[in-house]
């Protein structure tokens, strides 16, 4: 059945790759791997292997990544995505010294690869669960790893016929999971290669703060009266941006940023549609024009891990779709973050709920009410803010504790 609905899955990504921008890139980046790694993979050397779904997923591999460059510097780094949108933008990764698509999850496409790269281990992030991939490193007697890692009781592997889903699991040498209950069930399917280390991606927004770019435009733009709030609304979709706007467009205190997940012109000038409030987009401003403006559209990539040091309150965007996007990268800045409904599979989310740090809403009158209590009440908003960066300090080391125990 695996087999079968991989085989289905390509078809249909083949089939419409012509009409559909990220199937065209993904089928034409397939092609290409095997090149890739003919070309790049030096057989004496020895290459760690990382493989990631897509950029939320890299940004949990980046620290493990930097520390085995600096700490191991004999290995060199292979770097794989599942998804165009991961690829695209980190193709030219720094850290990494080759970096690829990984190629449709068949058994012939898991040993061809393997023959070329050879890898002293493997490190899949998070919810990489691919069969072949996983079984031909586990015959090959390579070590394999899962970190990151987050199970709910609702996965396949606990299903009362998840028996053929469960077996992947066996296979990994370890799996580095983020919390007690994601050991727990593991630890039911009568598995013990498991250990809370908690996420990596914790270690990865405190460096990222640390290394934050000044913006005179945007720092000019958060503070030009104390009567006002700075609402920074990251990698949001048109459901969020219906919410935020019609609030944005009914309160003069509210001063907002929104840098959208899609950075193109038909869901730029869609925005700005939306906009009754004077509008500027970011490739625009300047510092001597920039107060001229009430809303700030951020129409570059790059740019909103360093935005969130100039907001009061985030916005995080996704929660009305697939899933929340990168909560702890506002969350370290010591704001309060408001996201959509569908957070469920977001342990950072459910935390930030239960310490105070976070808010979640359902719809537009829940958004209204929670940010009209974080605006009008400066230290419920300081207290939520303190609560959030509390989260993300207090869960920090997750990355030098798992390399430590990779066999390198």
């Amino acid at each position: 059945m695996y087999n079968v609905a991989i085989s289905i899955y390509s078809f249909l990504v083949r089939l419409v790759s012509p009409f559909h921008k990220k199937a065209k890139l993904m089928i034409e980046g397939h092609n290409e791997t095997f090149q890739i790694l003919r070309e790049q993979i030096d057989p004496k050397s020895k290459y760690v292997w990382f493989h990631v779904a897509s950029l939320g997923e890299y940004e949990q591999a980046q620290p493990m990544m930097e520390i085995i460059k600096k700490e191991n510097p004999s290995y060199k780094i292979l770097l794989s995505f599942f998804s165009p949108s991961g690829y695209e933008v980190q193709k030219n990764n720094d850290t990494a010294d080759v970096v690829c698509y990984l190629p449709f999850d068949t058994k012939k496409n898991a040993q061809l690869f393997l023959d070329l790269v050879n890898p002293a281990i493997a490190i899949f992030v998070k919810y990489e669960f691919w069969y072949h991939f996983i079984h031909q490193l586990y015959l090959r007697e390579i070590p394999v790893y899962l970190i990151s890692a987050v199970f709910r009781p609702n996965q396949l592997f606990f299903k009362p016929w998840g028996d053929v889903y469960t077996k992947i699991l066996r296979y990994y040498t370890q799996i580095f999971v983020q919390n007690e209950e994601s050991k727990n069930l593991i630890q039911g399917q009568g598995l013990n290669n498991v250990i809370v280390m908690g996420d990596t991606r914790i270690d990865r927004v405190i460096k990222i703060k640390e290394k934050a770019l000044p913006l005179p435009v945007v720092k000019k733009f958060a503070k030009p009266k104390n009567s006002e709030t700075t609402l920074v609304a990251g990698s949001s979709w048109p459901e969020d941006e219906n919410i935020l706007i019609s609030y944005f467009n009914t309160h003069a205190y509210l001063r907002l940023i929104i840098a959208p997940h899609l950075i193109d012109e038909t869901h730029l000038k869609q925005i700005e549609s939306k906009l009754k409030r004077p509008f500027v987009r970011y490739s625009q401003a300047t510092e001597d024009n920039i107060l001229n403006y009430d809303c700030l559209i951020v129409d570059n990539f790059g740019l909103l891990s360093s935005i969130y040091q100039y907001g009061e309150i985030a916005y995080i965007g996704g929660g009305f779709g697939a899933g929340i996007h990168n909560l702890p990268e506002a969350a370290v800045h010591g704001i309060p973050v408001i996201f959509g409904p569908h957070y469920h599979k977001f342990l950072e989310a459910q935390e930030l709920l239960k310490n105070g740090g976070g808010y979640s809403i359902n719809n537009e009158v829940d958004f209204n009410k929670i940010l009209k209590k974080l605006v009008t009440s400066p230290q419920d908003r300081k207290t939520a803010g303190q609560k959030a960066s509390e989260y993300i300090y207090a869960n920090a080391g997750a990355t030098q504790k798992i390399v430590s125990q990779l066999a390198l």
